[in-house]
């Protein structure tokens, strides 16, 4: 166990703690147990050393990686208890997805040692919950996205910006520092290289294709029990839909073009969809339907379109894609009938400078979400400022 709190200090002494993520405030960190999902490459590691660094006591917490060697030979279980036995109180978990029976196990030690508080994070397709122990009635769950425009300019320029509601972006109220920089160049930077928390590599889209691999290669199909064949399958289905983006699900001919099943073709889209890969946007809810059928299929971030694409990605995908990634993280995002998308009955357009109001003529709350202006006025909204809402 000694190893186990050697490597705990010396992560911890390499951590820093002067840009912290925005869920950190969000997270009720006195609960029993906490898990944090989100896609590879996201920042959830770092999330974890930080808050304790920032506010635990060293001798009373543990941090391990669910993949390390001691796992080899020592059950996660009896870590826990000897942990606790030597005056532990908060173990942090990274990676349990890489734990075999992670589920049982991690409910064993909430069941059997009430006074040891566990945060775990995990891959986010963890939240289809295959097999194992419910830990639904025990934890509490979060997830993270990846940085915000706002949370890269935090970490990218050295400022503190706040974020806002959805209220004040529409009213235009996004405060900027214009004096120092112009929002557009930042933006454009952001765009290709600035989701993900490692954007300061200087072989990012390398690092970042590296990322998409694993999550392909390995995550998905050792969580789905796929054979070869069929991640072979669903990393060729990946590359068709970043080539295709927005896609309208032809399922049928999809299906056909790749010789994979038509009926296991939804699962892979929610496999995709659980790991941060693609976004699935559906249509307006009617009747008694909690969801109803995808209308579009986006990349989930522009970062990957430009990690994925065999050319420069088309600025109109780039566009939808980008307001897309945002916005689902604070709302509920459905296709409209006579726009792009529609937000608790506000309808939104999103183009370029020369966007005009013609589409949301007929809509009782319409905006129009233009990328290439700085500045909002009336009902005409910058791209950029909705990057603001996390």
């Amino acid at each position: 166990m000694e190893t186990l709190f050697r490597s705990f200090r010396t992560q911890l002494e390499h951590t820093s703690t002067e840009v912290v993520r925005f869920l950190h405030d969000q997270i009720a960190w006195d609960s029993r147990l906490v898990a944090i999902l989100g896609a590879r490459g996201v920042g959830k590691t770092t999330l974890l050393l930080q808050h304790i660094k920032l506010y635990d006591r060293e001798d009373e917490s543990l941090y391990v990686t669910a993949d390390d060697f001691y796992f080899t030979k020592y059950r996660l279980f009896d870590m826990a208890y000897q942990f606790y036995n030597l005056g532990g109180k908060k173990l942090y978990i990274d990676e349990i997805h890489k734990y075999k029976d992670w589920s049982r196990e991690v409910k064993n030690i909430y069941d059997q040692i009430p006074g040891l508080q566990v945060i775990y994070t995990g891959s986010s397709i963890l939240d289809l919950e295959k097999g194992g122990a419910d830990l639904s009635r025990r934890k509490v769950e979060y997830r993270l996205p990846g940085l915000s425009f706002r949370e890269y300019l935090n970490i990218s320029q050295g400022w503190q910006l706040p974020s806002y509601s959805l209220e004040e972006i529409l009213a235009g109220k996004v405060e900027f520092p214009y004096k120092e920089a112009r929002p557009l160049k930042l933006f454009n930077d952001y765009l290709s290289t600035g989701y993900y928390p490692f954007f300061q590599d200087t072989e990012y889209l390398l690092r970042l294709r590296s990322v998409i691999n694993q999550m392909v290669e390995s995550d998905i199909p050792i969580f789905a029990d796929m054979t070869v064949a069929s991640a072979v399958k669903l990393k060729k289905l990946l590359y068709v839909l970043a080539q295709s983006v927005p896609f309208k699900p032809n399922y049928t001919k999809l299906a056909r073009d790749l010789d994979i099943s038509r009926n296991v073709l939804p699962d892979y889209m929610g496999y995709l969809e659980k790991a941060g890969l693609v976004n699935l946007l559906r249509e307006k809810a009617r009747g008694l339907k909690l969801l109803e059928k995808v209308e579009k299929i986006y990349l989930n971030n522009t970062n990957l379109a430009y990690a994925l694409s065999e050319q420069v990605p088309d600025i109109g995908s780039v566009r939808e894609t980008v307001f897309l990634s945002w916005m689902r993280v604070v709302c509920f995002v459905t296709s409209s009938a006579i726009s792009d998308f529609e937000i608790d009955g506000r309808t939104f357009e999103i183009g370029g400078k020369n966007k005009t109001r013609q589409q949301i003529k007929q809509a009782a709350d319409g905006y129009v979400v233009k990328d290439d202006i700085e500045y909002a006025f009336r009902n005409m909204i910058p791209l950029w400022m909705f990057g603001f809402i996390y």
